[in-house]
Parts: structure tokens; sequence; C-alpha cells
């Protein structure tokens, strides 16, 4: 179906098609490596500052992060859905398949993006913890399912603003980084 998109010069179409399959394909392979990878890496992102912090404990093993506060403690557990997989494969998805950039622009990009996708999980997730930990357990569904997944989300319309609409920006980033890998 693709390629007969193609050969009748239906670029929407084929962008459309393509990308949605595309999407499904990747996360059928990202079945169970991908999706174990991802999730932990957000883990220990978490872990990380929350170390520093002492506002909360991860056990990565298990996925669990242990939020601290003086009312009650809160037990979160980090999954599929808290991983950020489906944004980064929806991502990497559209990106495949959107006409306007070279291949290198393309990596690049996905890179970019797959980087700013795991940055925005993890200030995502650190906003719960912050707003748990101060608030107390009564808040977590609100610090969780509504202030989380804003930022989280406004976030990600950032990176597909700057990378789909306004790509005259986007491809002055990919220069800019161009530029400065050729001076090393």
């Amino acid at each position: 179906m693709l390629s007969v998109l193609k050969r009748a010069k239906l670029t929407a179409f084929s962008f459309i098609v393509g990308s949605i399959g595309f999407f499904f394909i990747l996360m059928a392979l990202s079945t169970p490596y991908w999706i174990w990878f991802f999730t932990h890496a957000v883990i220990y992102g978490v872990a990380g500052i929350g170390n520093l912090t002492h506002i909360c404990q991860v056990l990565p093993e298990y996925g669990i992060v242990y939020i601290i506060n003086s009312m009650e403690p809160v037990t979160m557990t980090i999954d599929y859905e808290c991983s950020g997989i489906i944004e980064t494969m929806a991502f990497i998805g559209l990106l495949a398949f959107y006409p306007t950039y070279s291949r290198k622009e393309k990596v690049f990009y996905i890179i970019l993006g797959t980087l700013w996708i795991y940055l925005s999980n993890v200030i995502r997730l650190l906003i719960v913890v912050i707003i748990v930990h101060l608030g107390g357990g009564s808040v977590y569904y609100l610090a969780h399912t509504i202030i989380g997944r804003i930022v989280f989300y406004l976030l990600i319309i950032m990176l597909y603003y700057n990378v789909f609409t306004y790509s005259s920006l986007s491809q002055g980033i990919y220069k800019t980084f161009k530029e400065r890998i050729k001076r090393i």
C-alpha cells in the first residue's frame, strides 16, 4: 500500500500510512527488551534525583518509587505506561516518514527527540514526587494524573512544534550541530 501511495505521489497519505504502520511495527518489536530498557532508564533518572534530595527511595529491580512525606508515604510503580515508550515510538514513526528531512537529519532528530521525551518523562515523575512529598498521599491523583501529564504533554508539544511545524528552526538546530561537529 505504501509503495502504491508513493508511486501515485500521494505524499500526505504515504506519510499517514507509513507513520501508523511503522509505529505498530516498532511497538511490536519493543516487547520486551525496549520496554524494559525505557522503564529502567526512567527509574534510574528518578533515582538519581531522589538520592540527592532524599525525598524518595527507588527500588529499580521492582520499578517502585517510595515517596517519603510526613503524612502518609506513597508507593508509585513505574511500568509500561510511565516509560515513555509509546510517545517515543510515535515520534520515531512520524519522523521516519516526514518528507522534509534528509536521512541524516531524521537520525539527528530521532536521537534528540528520544532524549527530550526521556527527560520530559523524568521531569514529569519528579514533579509528581515533589508534589506528593510536600502534599501527602491525598494529592497523588492530582499530581500524577493531571499536573504531571500536563507538564509532560506540554514538553512533548514543544518538541513536536520545533521538529514538525517550525521546520526552519529545526533545520537551523541541525545545521548548527553539523557545523560544530565539523570544527571538532
